[in-house]
Protein backbone atom coordinates (compact mmCIF):
# COMPACT_ATOMS: atom_id res chain seq x y z
CA UNK A 1 0.00 0.00 0.00
CA UNK A 2 1.11 3.54 -0.73
CA UNK A 3 -0.35 5.10 2.42
CA UNK A 4 0.22 4.03 6.00
CA UNK A 5 -1.95 4.98 8.99
CA UNK A 6 0.18 8.02 9.82
CA UNK A 7 -0.30 9.38 6.29
CA UNK A 8 -4.04 8.91 6.50
CA UNK A 9 -4.34 10.54 9.91
CA UNK A 10 -2.28 13.54 8.82
CA UNK A 11 -4.18 14.07 5.58
CA UNK A 12 -7.66 13.58 7.04
CA UNK A 13 -7.13 15.49 10.30
CA UNK A 14 -8.86 18.67 9.14
CA UNK A 15 -11.71 16.74 7.55
CA UNK A 16 -12.28 14.72 10.72
CA UNK A 17 -12.47 17.96 12.70
CA UNK A 18 -14.94 19.46 10.20
CA UNK A 19 -17.15 16.37 10.15
CA UNK A 20 -17.94 16.53 13.88
CA UNK A 21 -19.91 19.83 13.79
CA UNK A 22 -21.38 18.85 10.42
CA UNK A 23 -22.83 15.62 11.79
CA UNK A 24 -24.10 17.46 14.86
CA UNK A 25 -25.81 20.01 12.61
CA UNK A 26 -27.32 17.44 10.25
CA UNK A 27 -28.11 14.33 12.31
CA UNK A 28 -31.02 13.39 10.04
CA UNK A 29 -34.51 12.47 11.07
CA UNK A 30 -34.92 10.43 14.22
CA UNK A 31 -37.98 8.88 12.59
CA UNK A 32 -40.30 9.71 15.46
CA UNK A 33 -43.96 10.36 14.82
CA UNK A 34 -44.69 13.74 13.25
CA UNK A 35 -48.30 14.96 13.47
CA UNK A 36 -50.04 15.25 10.12
CA UNK A 37 -51.50 18.61 11.10
CA UNK A 38 -51.67 21.40 13.65
CA UNK A 39 -55.18 22.62 14.44
CA UNK A 40 -55.33 26.28 15.47
CA UNK A 41 -57.95 27.74 17.78
CA UNK A 42 -58.33 31.05 19.58
CA UNK A 43 -57.06 30.96 23.16
CA UNK A 44 -60.27 32.54 24.47
CA UNK A 45 -62.21 29.49 23.24
CA UNK A 46 -59.97 26.73 24.61
CA UNK A 47 -61.30 24.26 27.16
CA UNK A 48 -59.83 21.05 28.52
CA UNK A 49 -62.06 18.97 26.22
CA UNK A 50 -61.92 21.22 23.14
CA UNK A 51 -60.20 18.65 20.95
CA UNK A 52 -62.78 15.98 21.78
CA UNK A 53 -65.61 18.31 20.82
CA UNK A 54 -63.88 19.26 17.58
CA UNK A 55 -63.56 15.58 16.74
CA UNK A 56 -67.27 15.05 17.33
CA UNK A 57 -68.08 18.00 15.09
CA UNK A 58 -65.80 16.61 12.38
CA UNK A 59 -67.54 13.25 12.50
CA UNK A 60 -70.97 14.88 12.20
CA UNK A 61 -69.83 16.80 9.12
CA UNK A 62 -68.50 13.63 7.51
CA UNK A 63 -71.72 11.76 8.26
CA UNK A 64 -73.85 14.56 6.81
CA UNK A 65 -71.90 15.36 3.66
CA UNK A 66 -69.78 12.26 3.05
CA UNK A 67 -71.26 9.44 5.07
CA UNK A 68 -71.29 7.13 2.07
CA UNK A 69 -67.78 6.13 0.92
CA UNK A 70 -68.60 6.68 -2.76
CA UNK A 71 -70.08 10.12 -2.12
CA UNK A 72 -67.04 11.14 -0.09
CA UNK A 73 -64.61 9.80 -2.70
CA UNK A 74 -66.38 11.62 -5.54
CA UNK A 75 -66.51 14.87 -3.58
CA UNK A 76 -62.75 14.97 -2.97
CA UNK A 77 -61.59 13.39 -6.23
CA UNK A 78 -60.31 10.18 -4.65
CA UNK A 79 -59.88 6.93 -6.53
CA UNK A 80 -63.05 4.86 -6.24
CA UNK A 81 -61.15 1.66 -5.45
CA UNK A 82 -59.84 3.31 -2.27
CA UNK A 83 -63.19 4.69 -1.17
CA UNK A 84 -64.17 1.98 1.31
CA UNK A 85 -60.84 1.57 3.07
CA UNK A 86 -60.09 5.30 3.29
CA UNK A 87 -63.57 6.16 4.52
CA UNK A 88 -63.41 3.44 7.17
CA UNK A 89 -59.99 4.56 8.38
CA UNK A 90 -61.06 8.20 8.50
CA UNK A 91 -64.12 7.35 10.60
CA UNK A 92 -62.01 5.24 12.96
CA UNK A 93 -59.44 8.03 13.27
CA UNK A 94 -62.05 10.70 14.01
CA UNK A 95 -63.53 8.52 16.75
CA UNK A 96 -60.20 7.55 18.29
CA UNK A 97 -57.92 10.57 17.85
CA UNK A 98 -59.40 13.31 15.70
CA UNK A 99 -56.69 15.87 16.48
CA UNK A 100 -53.01 15.05 16.63
CA UNK A 101 -51.64 18.52 17.36
CA UNK A 102 -53.41 21.60 18.71
CA UNK A 103 -52.14 25.14 18.96
CA UNK A 104 -53.77 27.47 21.48
CA UNK A 105 -53.53 30.78 19.65
CA UNK A 106 -52.79 34.11 21.31
CA UNK A 107 -51.93 35.73 17.98
CA UNK A 108 -54.08 36.06 14.82
CA UNK A 109 -56.81 33.77 16.14
CA UNK A 110 -57.04 35.80 19.33
CA UNK A 111 -56.36 39.41 18.38
CA UNK A 112 -55.25 42.40 20.42
CA UNK A 113 -57.19 42.78 23.65
CA UNK A 114 -56.80 44.83 26.82
CA UNK A 115 -53.91 43.64 28.97
CA UNK A 116 -56.14 42.60 31.83
CA UNK A 117 -58.24 40.44 29.52
CA UNK A 118 -55.25 38.67 27.99
CA UNK A 119 -53.72 38.17 31.44
CA UNK A 120 -56.94 36.51 32.52
CA UNK A 121 -57.08 34.27 29.47
CA UNK A 122 -53.42 33.28 29.83
CA UNK A 123 -54.14 32.04 33.34
CA UNK A 124 -57.54 30.46 32.71
CA UNK A 125 -56.38 28.66 29.56
CA UNK A 126 -53.36 27.34 31.44
CA UNK A 127 -55.69 25.91 34.08
CA UNK A 128 -57.78 24.26 31.36
CA UNK A 129 -54.63 22.75 29.86
CA UNK A 130 -53.60 21.45 33.27
CA UNK A 131 -57.06 19.91 33.72
CA UNK A 132 -56.78 18.30 30.30
CA UNK A 133 -53.48 16.76 31.37
CA UNK A 134 -54.98 15.33 34.54
CA UNK A 135 -58.03 13.93 32.76
CA UNK A 136 -56.01 12.71 29.75
CA UNK A 137 -58.05 14.74 27.29
CA UNK A 138 -55.19 16.37 25.40
CA UNK A 139 -53.91 15.33 21.95
CA UNK A 140 -50.42 13.81 21.62
CA UNK A 141 -48.97 17.21 20.67
CA UNK A 142 -50.07 20.62 21.92
CA UNK A 143 -48.72 24.11 22.40
CA UNK A 144 -49.41 27.82 22.26
CA UNK A 145 -48.71 30.50 19.68
CA UNK A 146 -47.64 33.77 21.25
CA UNK A 147 -47.59 37.19 19.65
CA UNK A 148 -44.54 38.18 17.58
CA UNK A 149 -41.48 39.75 19.18
CA UNK A 150 -41.93 43.15 17.60
CA UNK A 151 -41.31 46.47 19.33
CA UNK A 152 -45.04 46.91 19.87
CA UNK A 153 -45.95 43.39 21.01
CA UNK A 154 -42.82 41.83 22.53
CA UNK A 155 -43.55 42.68 26.17
CA UNK A 156 -47.17 41.62 25.85
CA UNK A 157 -46.06 38.34 24.31
CA UNK A 158 -43.49 37.66 27.04
CA UNK A 159 -46.03 38.41 29.75
CA UNK A 160 -48.53 35.94 28.26
CA UNK A 161 -45.85 33.27 27.99
CA UNK A 162 -44.77 33.83 31.59
CA UNK A 163 -48.30 33.71 33.04
CA UNK A 164 -49.23 30.65 30.98
CA UNK A 165 -46.17 28.52 31.75
CA UNK A 166 -46.03 29.53 35.40
CA UNK A 167 -49.69 28.63 35.91
CA UNK A 168 -49.44 25.23 34.19
CA UNK A 169 -46.35 24.25 36.18
CA UNK A 170 -47.94 25.48 39.41
CA UNK A 171 -51.05 23.40 38.70
CA UNK A 172 -49.39 20.19 37.53
CA UNK A 173 -45.68 20.47 38.19
CA UNK A 174 -44.88 19.83 34.53
CA UNK A 175 -45.92 20.61 30.96
CA UNK A 176 -47.64 18.13 28.67
CA UNK A 177 -45.47 15.83 26.55
CA UNK A 178 -45.02 17.30 23.09
CA UNK A 179 -45.59 20.85 24.31
CA UNK A 180 -44.15 23.60 22.08
CA UNK A 181 -44.32 27.37 21.74
CA UNK A 182 -44.78 28.83 18.25
CA UNK A 183 -42.94 32.08 17.55
CA UNK A 184 -44.65 33.91 14.67
CA UNK A 185 -43.53 36.46 12.08
CA UNK A 186 -39.81 36.05 12.71
CA UNK A 187 -37.64 38.57 10.90
CA UNK A 188 -34.38 38.51 12.86
CA UNK A 189 -32.33 35.78 14.60
CA UNK A 190 -32.32 37.98 17.70
CA UNK A 191 -36.05 37.31 18.12
CA UNK A 192 -35.32 33.60 18.43
CA UNK A 193 -32.44 34.36 20.81
CA UNK A 194 -34.81 36.23 23.13
CA UNK A 195 -37.14 33.23 23.37
CA UNK A 196 -34.21 30.86 24.02
CA UNK A 197 -32.90 33.21 26.74
CA UNK A 198 -36.37 33.37 28.32
CA UNK A 199 -36.47 29.58 28.33
CA UNK A 200 -33.14 29.38 30.14
CA UNK A 201 -34.47 31.68 32.85
CA UNK A 202 -37.86 30.01 33.16
CA UNK A 203 -36.47 26.49 33.38
CA UNK A 204 -34.30 27.58 36.26
CA UNK A 205 -37.03 29.44 38.14
CA UNK A 206 -39.79 26.90 37.49
CA UNK A 207 -37.46 23.97 38.22
CA UNK A 208 -38.01 22.40 34.81
CA UNK A 209 -35.38 20.12 33.27
CA UNK A 210 -32.77 22.06 31.33
CA UNK A 211 -33.57 22.12 27.62
CA UNK A 212 -37.12 20.83 28.09
CA UNK A 213 -38.85 23.94 26.72
CA UNK A 214 -39.13 23.74 22.95
CA UNK A 215 -40.01 26.15 20.17
CA UNK A 216 -40.97 26.22 16.53
CA UNK A 217 -40.46 28.89 13.90
CA UNK A 218 -43.17 30.54 11.85
CA UNK A 219 -41.65 31.37 8.47
CA UNK A 220 -44.00 33.99 7.08
CA UNK A 221 -41.93 37.03 6.15
CA UNK A 222 -39.62 37.69 3.22
CA UNK A 223 -36.94 38.69 5.73
CA UNK A 224 -36.96 35.10 7.04
CA UNK A 225 -35.92 33.89 3.61
CA UNK A 226 -33.40 36.64 2.79
CA UNK A 227 -31.92 39.12 5.25
CA UNK A 228 -30.95 42.74 4.66
CA UNK A 229 -27.39 41.49 4.21
CA UNK A 230 -28.46 39.23 1.34
CA UNK A 231 -28.08 35.91 3.19
CA UNK A 232 -30.71 33.45 4.33
CA UNK A 233 -31.86 33.94 7.91
CA UNK A 234 -33.18 30.37 8.11
CA UNK A 235 -29.92 28.73 9.28
CA UNK A 236 -29.34 31.64 11.67
CA UNK A 237 -32.72 31.01 13.30
CA UNK A 238 -31.63 27.45 13.98
CA UNK A 239 -28.36 28.63 15.51
CA UNK A 240 -30.21 31.12 17.71
CA UNK A 241 -32.55 28.42 19.02
CA UNK A 242 -29.60 26.63 20.65
CA UNK A 243 -31.03 23.14 20.19
CA UNK A 244 -34.58 24.00 21.25
CA UNK A 245 -36.21 24.15 17.81
CA UNK A 246 -38.31 21.18 16.74
CA UNK A 247 -40.25 22.48 13.72
CA UNK A 248 -40.61 25.22 11.14
CA UNK A 249 -44.10 26.16 9.93
CA UNK A 250 -44.81 28.09 6.75
CA UNK A 251 -47.35 30.91 6.98
CA UNK A 252 -48.98 31.12 3.57
CA UNK A 253 -51.01 34.29 3.83
CA UNK A 254 -48.64 36.52 5.77
CA UNK A 255 -45.85 35.45 3.43
CA UNK A 256 -47.79 36.14 0.23
CA UNK A 257 -48.91 39.47 1.68
CA UNK A 258 -45.28 40.36 2.43
CA UNK A 259 -44.58 39.65 -1.26
CA UNK A 260 -47.28 42.19 -2.21
CA UNK A 261 -49.44 39.47 -3.74
CA UNK A 262 -53.06 40.57 -3.94
CA UNK A 263 -55.63 38.88 -1.70
CA UNK A 264 -57.33 37.14 -4.63
CA UNK A 265 -54.06 35.37 -5.51
CA UNK A 266 -52.97 34.46 -1.99
CA UNK A 267 -53.22 30.70 -2.07
CA UNK A 268 -51.36 27.63 -0.87
CA UNK A 269 -50.06 26.60 -4.29
CA UNK A 270 -48.82 30.02 -5.43
CA UNK A 271 -45.32 29.78 -6.99
CA UNK A 272 -43.99 32.27 -4.42
CA UNK A 273 -44.97 29.83 -1.68
CA UNK A 274 -43.26 26.94 -3.44
CA UNK A 275 -40.05 29.00 -3.56
CA UNK A 276 -40.18 29.80 0.16
CA UNK A 277 -41.01 26.22 1.12
CA UNK A 278 -38.12 24.91 -0.94
CA UNK A 279 -35.79 27.40 0.74
CA UNK A 280 -36.94 25.96 4.05
CA UNK A 281 -36.18 22.45 2.82
CA UNK A 282 -32.70 23.45 1.67
CA UNK A 283 -31.97 25.09 5.02
CA UNK A 284 -33.48 22.47 7.32
CA UNK A 285 -33.28 19.10 5.57
CA UNK A 286 -31.16 16.75 7.62
CA UNK A 287 -31.35 18.90 10.75
CA UNK A 288 -34.21 16.90 12.26
CA UNK A 289 -36.67 19.81 12.15
CA UNK A 290 -40.21 18.98 11.13
CA UNK A 291 -41.58 21.07 8.28
CA UNK A 292 -45.22 22.09 8.22
CA UNK A 293 -47.24 23.79 5.51
CA UNK A 294 -49.92 26.43 6.05
CA UNK A 295 -53.71 26.33 5.94
CA UNK A 296 -56.48 26.34 3.38
CA UNK A 297 -58.56 29.38 4.28
CA UNK A 298 -61.74 28.40 2.41
CA UNK A 299 -63.80 26.65 5.06
CA UNK A 300 -66.27 23.78 4.35
CA UNK A 301 -69.10 25.59 6.10
CA UNK A 302 -72.66 25.29 4.71
CA UNK A 303 -74.23 28.71 4.04
CA UNK A 304 -77.73 27.70 5.17
CA UNK A 305 -78.64 26.62 8.69
CA UNK A 306 -81.80 25.35 10.30
CA UNK A 307 -84.11 22.35 10.35
CA UNK A 308 -86.48 23.37 7.55
CA UNK A 309 -84.19 23.90 4.59
CA UNK A 310 -85.52 23.73 1.06
CA UNK A 311 -84.22 21.18 -1.40
CA UNK A 312 -82.26 23.93 -3.16
CA UNK A 313 -80.69 25.10 0.10
CA UNK A 314 -79.71 21.55 1.05
CA UNK A 315 -78.15 21.03 -2.38
CA UNK A 316 -76.24 24.32 -2.10
CA UNK A 317 -74.93 23.34 1.33
CA UNK A 318 -73.64 20.07 -0.08
CA UNK A 319 -72.01 21.75 -3.07
CA UNK A 320 -70.29 24.40 -0.92
CA UNK A 321 -68.90 21.81 1.50
CA UNK A 322 -67.77 19.51 -1.30
CA UNK A 323 -66.00 22.33 -3.17
CA UNK A 324 -64.16 23.38 -0.03
CA UNK A 325 -63.27 19.75 0.71
CA UNK A 326 -61.88 19.27 -2.79
CA UNK A 327 -59.78 22.43 -2.52
CA UNK A 328 -58.45 21.32 0.86
CA UNK A 329 -57.48 17.90 -0.51
CA UNK A 330 -55.79 19.47 -3.54
CA UNK A 331 -53.73 21.72 -1.27
CA UNK A 332 -52.74 18.85 1.01
CA UNK A 333 -51.68 16.71 -1.95
CA UNK A 334 -49.62 19.64 -3.26
CA UNK A 335 -47.89 19.75 0.12
CA UNK A 336 -47.33 16.00 0.22
CA UNK A 337 -45.84 15.92 -3.26
CA UNK A 338 -43.38 18.58 -2.09
CA UNK A 339 -42.52 16.52 1.03
CA UNK A 340 -44.46 18.64 3.51
CA UNK A 341 -46.16 15.97 5.58
CA UNK A 342 -47.81 18.32 8.07
CA UNK A 343 -50.12 21.30 7.62
CA UNK A 344 -52.55 23.53 9.44
CA UNK A 345 -56.27 22.97 9.86
CA UNK A 346 -58.57 25.75 11.04
CA UNK A 347 -62.00 24.13 11.29
CA UNK A 348 -63.29 20.70 12.40
CA UNK A 349 -64.94 20.17 9.00
CA UNK A 350 -61.41 20.05 7.53
CA UNK A 351 -60.41 17.05 9.62
CA UNK A 352 -62.11 14.38 7.43
CA UNK A 353 -60.33 15.66 4.33
CA UNK A 354 -56.99 16.00 6.13
CA UNK A 355 -56.94 12.31 6.93
CA UNK A 356 -58.52 11.24 3.63
CA UNK A 357 -55.88 13.14 1.65
CA UNK A 358 -52.99 11.71 3.67
CA UNK A 359 -54.33 8.16 3.67
CA UNK A 360 -55.14 8.08 -0.04
CA UNK A 361 -51.75 9.60 -0.91
CA UNK A 362 -49.92 6.72 0.74
CA UNK A 363 -52.35 3.97 -0.23
CA UNK A 364 -52.23 4.89 -3.92
CA UNK A 365 -48.59 3.89 -4.02
CA UNK A 366 -48.71 1.01 -1.55
CA UNK A 367 -48.67 -1.92 -3.98
CA UNK A 368 -45.82 -0.55 -6.08
CA UNK A 369 -43.80 0.54 -3.03
CA UNK A 370 -44.23 -2.86 -1.38
CA UNK A 371 -42.95 -4.68 -4.44
CA UNK A 372 -40.09 -2.23 -4.96
CA UNK A 373 -38.86 -2.48 -1.37
CA UNK A 374 -39.16 -6.27 -1.31
CA UNK A 375 -37.22 -6.58 -4.59
CA UNK A 376 -34.74 -3.95 -3.49
CA UNK A 377 -33.94 -5.85 -0.30
CA UNK A 378 -33.39 -9.04 -2.26
CA UNK A 379 -31.05 -7.37 -4.77
CA UNK A 380 -29.17 -5.59 -2.01
CA UNK A 381 -28.61 -8.81 -0.16
CA UNK A 382 -27.55 -10.67 -3.30
CA UNK A 383 -24.98 -7.95 -3.97
CA UNK A 384 -23.36 -8.70 -0.62
CA UNK A 385 -23.05 -12.38 -1.54
CA UNK A 386 -20.76 -11.71 -4.46
CA UNK A 387 -18.82 -8.94 -2.77
CA UNK A 388 -20.21 -6.09 -4.88
CA UNK A 389 -20.26 -2.62 -3.38
CA UNK A 390 -23.84 -1.60 -2.81
CA UNK A 391 -23.92 2.19 -2.89
CA UNK A 392 -27.57 3.01 -3.55
CA UNK A 393 -28.69 3.09 0.07
CA UNK A 394 -30.51 6.38 -0.52
CA UNK A 395 -33.05 4.61 -2.74
CA UNK A 396 -33.65 1.93 -0.13
CA UNK A 397 -33.94 4.53 2.61
CA UNK A 398 -36.42 6.50 0.52
CA UNK A 399 -38.63 3.43 0.17
CA UNK A 400 -38.29 2.68 3.86
CA UNK A 401 -39.23 6.28 4.71
CA UNK A 402 -42.45 5.85 2.73
CA UNK A 403 -43.54 3.03 5.03
CA UNK A 404 -42.38 4.81 8.19
CA UNK A 405 -44.39 7.90 7.22
CA UNK A 406 -47.37 5.79 6.27
CA UNK A 407 -47.31 3.88 9.54
CA UNK A 408 -46.83 7.00 11.67
CA UNK A 409 -49.73 8.78 9.97
CA UNK A 410 -52.08 5.82 10.25
CA UNK A 411 -52.43 5.54 6.48
CA UNK A 412 -50.77 2.13 6.37
CA UNK A 413 -51.38 -0.72 8.80
CA UNK A 414 -48.60 -2.74 10.36
CA UNK A 415 -49.78 -5.80 8.43
CA UNK A 416 -49.52 -3.89 5.13
CA UNK A 417 -46.00 -2.75 5.98
CA UNK A 418 -44.89 -6.28 6.86
CA UNK A 419 -45.85 -7.40 3.35
CA UNK A 420 -42.51 -5.91 2.28
CA UNK A 421 -40.77 -8.86 3.95
CA UNK A 422 -39.33 -6.67 6.68
CA UNK A 423 -39.89 -7.48 10.33
CA UNK A 424 -41.44 -5.00 12.72
CA UNK A 425 -38.08 -4.61 14.48
CA UNK A 426 -36.45 -3.76 11.14
CA UNK A 427 -39.10 -1.17 10.43
CA UNK A 428 -38.61 0.34 13.87
CA UNK A 429 -34.88 0.63 13.25
CA UNK A 430 -35.80 3.28 10.63
CA UNK A 431 -32.48 2.72 8.86
CA UNK A 432 -32.02 0.83 5.61
CA UNK A 433 -28.28 0.48 6.26
CA UNK A 434 -28.90 -0.95 9.73
CA UNK A 435 -31.36 -3.45 8.29
CA UNK A 436 -28.76 -4.68 5.80
CA UNK A 437 -26.09 -4.84 8.48
CA UNK A 438 -28.41 -6.79 10.75
CA UNK A 439 -29.23 -9.32 8.05
CA UNK A 440 -25.58 -9.76 7.15
CA UNK A 441 -24.69 -10.38 10.78
CA UNK A 442 -27.59 -12.78 11.25
CA UNK A 443 -26.57 -14.80 8.23
CA UNK A 444 -22.83 -14.71 8.96
CA UNK A 445 -22.06 -12.83 5.78
CA UNK A 446 -24.67 -14.62 3.68
CA UNK A 447 -28.21 -13.64 2.86
CA UNK A 448 -31.52 -15.39 2.80
CA UNK A 449 -34.20 -13.56 0.81
CA UNK A 450 -37.17 -12.57 2.97
CA UNK A 451 -40.19 -14.81 2.82
CA UNK A 452 -43.45 -13.19 1.78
Amino acid sequence: MTFDENDIQRITRNLEAALVPFVNRFPGSAGERQPVHSVYGGAHLFKFDTTRKLGEAALRTLEEYGGDPRTFAKAIGMREDLADVVHARVVEKLKREAIEDFRIDFEDGYGNRPDAEEDGHAESVARELAKGMREKRLPPFIGIRIKPFTQELMRRSIRTLDIFLTTVVKENGALPPGFVVTLPKIQLPEQVTVLADLYDLMESRLKLPAGSLRLEFMIETTQSILSAAGVSNLPLFLDAARGRAVAAHFGTYDYTASCNITAAEQRMDHPACDFARHMMQVAYSGTGLWLSDGATNIMPIPPHRGANLTHAQTAENRDVVHRAWKLHVDHIRHSLVHAYYQGWDLHPAQLPTRYAAVYSFFLEGLTAATERLRNFMEKAGQATLVGDVFDDAATGQGLLNYFIRGLNSGAITEQEALATGLTIDELRSRSFVKILQGRRKKNDGGYAPPSV
